[in-house]
């Protein structure tokens, strides 16, 4: 499969052709845009879209979400399992009985996911690894912790779980096995890295923490992840902050695209210009340039990350966040990701409202792919 394929391809070195991207000291090789396509097509092309929990666990809601996704070029939906707030959305978890994390907005998963794959979509269980609101409430031995030992807030009062913590991976994979034994197609880890927002000084692990030991702990997770989830034939993916394409650090959370992408069958950069500050990329309002910001973050990636660049399945910007989106600044972020090789992607939308205006059969040929069937 293409995990194997990168992975034999990673080690090897390609030739330079016409066109080849050259090669860097993180990809340690040189390899060809024909090659990139190739392993590009081999895969399966994602065209998704985010729902919460609500969204996708309402029969209601989800029927009229169905009418719309047939009338579009969407393939795929990600559905919330775990949030930021800890609170575990499918039933079935007895850790999450047990400790108070469950809350049924997807009081029926069994028939949520008939319901999707009757509709021919590739499904995507999306959970929320370490920031969390319940557990370190419940187990403060297994928090982010001051060095008093009182449990570690971000500025807006968030607590997490500590990214060591073997007891804290299992849980998140007694998850992630429930929603794989469920019929999800793939698990895919949001959060996986280190608090960022706040004084994170003072975050306290229950093993050291610097650069080497976190990128290489959030990779031994998706190995464990990989051996917990080996019987259920699903893939598993992790979400990255949009800015891992370009920077040459970890940006002071463990997220190493590279080390990730190695640890996983796909990434999923999450690249909304709204996100990005002024001046990213020597854009005024980075907010105000879709086009431009999807287009300059890819071609980092693909010369940082080698072959591992055709597991890239970005997130893109779906919402109005101080600058108005609506199909011109969705088309404009499908066609950069086409124009970087890529044909997977995933849409954005905290309250489930696409511009499915920009997603219909003649508006994605018309201004994205003329070849799309």
């Amino acid at each position: 499969m293409l995990h194997t394929a990168l992975s034999l391809l990673l080690a090897s070195s390609v030739p330079v052709s016409a066109g080849a991207v050259p090669s860097t000291e993180t990809a340690k090789t040189v390899f060809s845009t024909t090659t990139l396509r190739e392993l590009v097509a081999a895969d399966r092309q994602v065209r998704g879209i985010h729902l919460t929990c609500w969204g996708a666990g309402s029969a209601r809601n989800r029927k009229e979400l169905i009418r719309k996704i047939s009338d579009s070029v969407i393939n795929t939906v990600v559905v919330a399992i775990k949030e930021t707030d800890g609170k575990v959305y499918i039933p079935g978890v007895e850790k999450a009985r047990a400790w108070n994390s469950h809350e049924a907005a997807i009081s029926d998963p069994e028939a949520m996911l008939k319901d999707f794959k009757g509709a021919g979509l590739y499904t995507v269980a999306r959970i929320v690894v370490f920031k969390d609101k319940i557990l370190p409430r419940v187990r403060k031995d297994l928090a982010v912790k001051t060095p008093d030992g009182d449990l570690w807030r971000s500025r807006n009062g968030a607590t997490w779980a500590d990214p060591y913590s073997h007891e804290v991976w299992a849980y998140n994979l007694d998850i992630a096995e429930r929603a794989a034994a469920l019929g999800f197609d793939e698990i895919q880890f949001d959060y996986i890295r280190y608090p960022s927002e706040g004084n994170t000084s003072l975050c306290r692990y229950s093993k050291p923490n610097n650069r080497a030991t976190a990128t290489r702990n959030l990779k031994d997770f998706l190995d464990y992840a990989r051996k917990r989830l080996a019987p259920y034939n699903v893939k598993i993916s992790a979400d990255v902050f949009g800015l891992t394409t370009t920077v040459k650090d970890d940006m002071g959370i463990g997220q190493d695209i590279n080390a990730l992408a190695a640890g996983a069958d796909y990434v999923y950069p999450m690249m909304y210009p709204s996100h990005y500050a002024p001046g990213e990329y020597n854009l005024k309002n980075p907010n105000a340039s879709p086009y431009k910001v999807i287009n300059r973050g890819l071609k980092d990636a693909m010369v940082k990350m080698g072959p591992g660049y055709a597991r890239l399945r970005p997130y893109l910007q779906d919402f109005s966040l101080g600058w108005h989106y609506g199909p011109t600044e969705v088309r404009a972020q499908l066609l950069a990701t086409r124009l970087n090789l890529l044909d997977s992607w995933v849409l954005w939308n905290a309250a489930n409202k696409y511009t499915w205006a920009a997603l219909t059969p003649q508006s994605y040929r018309a201004f994205v792919d003329p070849y799309y069937k």
